[in-house]
């Protein structure tokens, strides 16, 4: 009997922590602090009072790869969104290779803020964000409050539209 219950209440209550750390719209996005590309570190908390896009890619993904152009149009489109600080991309690399990820940066001419653990699949941001697949990405606002996940390409840049008229 005491067996069966304690199981129970194993059951219930982890049930209840993933259900804690889930993300999901109306949450707040959980801290990311991780290296840029230059070795300094950064944290996603640096960005509170943007609406950011945390945008989950790698280099040996080729979806992630072929969405780099629209996001750099879509950084240069709301580019004075970005230096009245109101608009940023965090680009989270689940790369595990620093050159190919380095390579990557410039090829694109990424200019947005990058960041890496190089930890591949094993990140625990990549778990904490529930990353399951590539391209992945959320969008926070100011009060890291998490507004929308996983969207692309129009509907991506009509989202992103539409919350920077509403500010």
């Amino acid at each position: 009997m005491k067996t069966g219950f304690t199981i129970i209440f194993l059951i219930v209550f982890s049930g209840f922590i993933t259900a804690q750390n889930k993300i999901e719209i109306g949450k707040k996005a959980p801290e990311i602090t991780m290296t840029k590309a230059d070795g300094t570190s950064f944290s996603l908390s640096a960005l509170k009072g943007k609406l950011v896009l945390i945008d989950f890619w790698a280099t040996w993904c080729a979806p992630c790869v072929e969405e780099q152009p629209q996001l750099k149009t879509m950084y240069e489109t709301y580019s004075e969104q970005v230096k009245n600080n109101q608009f940023e991309i965090l680009g989270v690399s689940l790369d595990k290779n620093k050159e190919s990820w380095q390579k990557a940066i410039d090829r694109f001419n990424i200019n947005w803020i990058q960041i890496s653990d190089l930890k591949f699949w094993k990140s625990p941001v990549a778990k904490l964000y529930e990353v399951d697949e590539l391209p992945f990405n959320v969008i926070i606002d100011g009060q890291g409050t998490i507004l929308a996940k996983n969207l692309h390409g129009k509907e991506l840049e009509e989202f992103i539209k539409k919350s920077l008229t509403q500010n």
